[in-house]
């Protein structure tokens, strides 16, 4: 799908803050800046986010408290800025954490009195530590951890090394996906193969329930994965997971349709779409208003149908 400049949503979009222009040019019109990229710090969103880090090195309280002006949901939150990949207290920080919060498992962030690692945050973590360039060698335990939880019908639960589970979660599936993809995509190479086979069946772990429906019922699973949030945090929902399949190139599937018709059916008159829920929790600030037109949803959703609907 062909862009214009003067089209009256791409100029809107190019109003919004400049992590948002940064990722227009970059999606839609292919167009690599690199100084743009880097005005994402020092500008906006990214400016407001890294001045409320603290002065050891956290955001919020520590790690993972509290939701979600922690330091992990913060460096997502940077991370899905696009933020520039070499900003200094981002490494500190995620060194800090590498560091400190490593259970005996091998995984990021022990939970509670168990010591055990949550898979979703590992797969959260994984993706915006990858993005971040960290040390290779730091990252082998998490890569283990996870691939020592793949579950038999080809995803992940997050509950899997803490209670009996026969089936695969969608959130935590979708989180571990993003994290593979990060880190094949900024080269690392640590049991590559067997992360990239898990991937695979992953994908198809969630095309089997068609993005958000049973398997077994065609019900579907959680009327709020077809609503439309941003940040998502840790909750899966249709436009984050069609998103992931564009950003993987991976093929227009028919099973990707009921969702995609969801997702078009949101699209208002004037070509926007809206941010229609928030997960409650604290924030540092609110980048967008519910039930307004939302930049951030309407730029994936042209992601989406730009690159996956139009290869179909």
């Amino acid at each position: 799908m062909k862009y214009k400049v003067n089209n009256p949503v791409i100029q809107w979009l190019m109003e919004g803050d400049v992590s948002i222009q940064y990722q227009v040019q970059r999606d839609l019109f292919r167009n690599e800046l690199p100084e743009l990229q880097k005005r994402i710090k020092n500008e906006g969103w990214g400016k407001a986010f890294l001045s409320k880090r603290n002065r050891d090195g956290h955001w919020g309280l520590k790690f993972y408290e509290p939701k979600w002006i922690s330091t992990h949901y913060t460096l997502l939150d940077l991370k899905n800025l696009a933020i520039a990949q070499d900003v200094p207290e981002i490494q500190e920080t995620i060194q800090l954490v590498l560091r400190k919060e490593k259970a005996p498992d091998g995984g990021i962030k022990p939970i509670g009195a168990t010591k055990q690692s949550d898979v979703c945050i590992n797969g959260m973590f994984l993706n915006y530590a990858s993005y971040f360039k960290s040390n290779a060698d730091d990252l082998r335990s998490v890569v283990d951890f996870l691939l020592s939880q793949y579950m038999p019908d080809g995803g992940f639960n997050c509950e899997s090394n803490r209670r009996a589970c026969v089936h695969s979660s969608l959130h935590s599936t979708l989180s571990v996906l993003e994290g593979i993809l990060e880190y094949q995509e900024n080269g690392y190479i640590y049991r590559l193969a067997e992360l990239q086979l898990m991937a695979e069946t992953s994908r198809e772990f969630i095309l089997m329930h068609r993005l958000f429906k049973s398997d077994k019922t065609g019900a579907i699973i959680d009327k709020r994965m077809t609503m439309l949030s941003f940040p998502s945090r840790w909750r899966y929902d249709i436009l984050r997971a069609l998103d992931y399949f564009q950003k993987a190139a991976i093929a227009y599937d028919p099973r990707m349709d009921d969702a995609l018709e969801i997702l078009r059916k949101k699209r208002k008159a004037e070509g926007k779409w809206p941010l229609q829920c928030r997960h409650p929790g604290q924030v540092h600030f609110e980048m967008e208003a519910i039930g307004k037109p939302s930049r951030w949803n309407t730029l994936r959703a042209l992601r989406v149908f730009g690159r996956l609907v139009e290869n179909k």
